[in-house]
């Protein structure tokens, strides 16, 4: 039987910021954390509050940016390790110690860097369709074809495109999820578009400050991103037991990013799903709840 999904609670942390988070399944039990991607919000993850909420207490926060959460203005808010610390603030606020992680896209690659800074916090990581921290930079710095495929990341990065996101309806946000899937979206539909577009709505430049905030992103002759770094893979060395499911049918992120992943995660497993694209947990949801639940502790 489905958990009941409570949609409308707020916590003020204590470094000031506001969140929006939705949750099922009673406080006290294993603690499940989802977090969202870009452009989407909480909601990505209903079917799966309304599934682990049954055995565990199931929470999708909006992250800061985004939907009903605090909007900072600053760019460098957007910086990982704010979005982290609002994450470990939020972790302890709701009475654990640790939680089981569940992340896609933009929120994957918080995941990633929260399993790097606080590993003590994860029991598990579950990542969908978020590359690896070292090896997307990697990739961005010197793959011409990864390269083009996030050139969307340049454009996101520039000045007023959250303007050009808005225009005609949000068809360009729209856009999105057929430009990395596999043309048009059959799940964004109905109360589904509706609920998309009344958190587009509430503000987009937090959203797109993500990717002005980041070195991850194409390096441009102003803009060197990743080429400013100093990559080693013993700075990036993944210790929780993680799973990685993978949409195959992603444009924008391939399945060669998995390439080399054993070398930077201890202890690893990757489900590879052929016909899946980057927006596997809306087409798949039944599958993916399967293989989340295949990947959580006996106990």
């Amino acid at each position: 039987m489905s958990a009941t999904i409570q949609d409308r609670q707020f916590v003020t942390l204590d470094n000031g910021i506001r969140l929006h988070y939705a949750s099922a399944g009673e406080q006290g039990r294993p603690l499940m954390l989802f977090l969202h991607g870009f452009p989407e919000f909480w909601y990505e993850w209903h079917a799966q509050l309304a599934e682990f909420g049954a055995d565990h207490f199931a929470v999708a926060p909006d992250l800061r940016g985004f939907n009903l959460s605090d909007m900072p203005s600053e760019v460098a808010a957007y910086k990982a390790r704010h979005v982290i610390d609002d994450l470990v603030r939020l972790i302890a606020h709701l009475g654990y110690e640790r939680c089981i992680l569940v992340a896609h896209d933009w929120g994957g690659a918080i995941a990633w860097n929260m399993a790097l800074s606080h590993p003590q916090l994860l029991q598990r990581l579950i990542i969908v369709n978020a590359p690896h921290p070292y090896l997307f930079l990697k990739a961005l710095a010197t793959d011409p074809a990864q390269q083009a495929a996030s050139s969307y990341m340049n454009w996101l990065r520039a000045a007023d495109s959250e303007t050009a996101l808005a225009a005609d309806d949000f068809k360009r946000m729209e856009g999105f999820f057929a430009a990395m899937g596999q043309g048009p979206a059959d799940w964004f539909d109905g109360d589904t578009r509706a609920r998309y577009h009344a958190a587009w709505a509430r503000g987009l430049q937090g959203g797109v400050n993500y990717y002005r905030a980041t070195p991850a992103h194409p390096p441009t002759p102003t803009e060197p991103g990743p080429l400013k770094l100093t990559l080693r893979p013993e700075d990036f060395t993944v210790t929780v037991p993680t799973r990685v499911i993978w949409g195959e049918a992603d444009m924008a992120l391939p399945a060669s990013l998995l390439d080399g992943l054993e070398d930077v995660v201890t202890d690893l497993q990757v489900q590879r799903i052929a016909d899946g694209s980057h927006w596997v947990i809306h087409e798949q949801p039944e599958r993916i709840n399967r293989l989340i639940r295949g990947f959580l502790p006996a106990d």
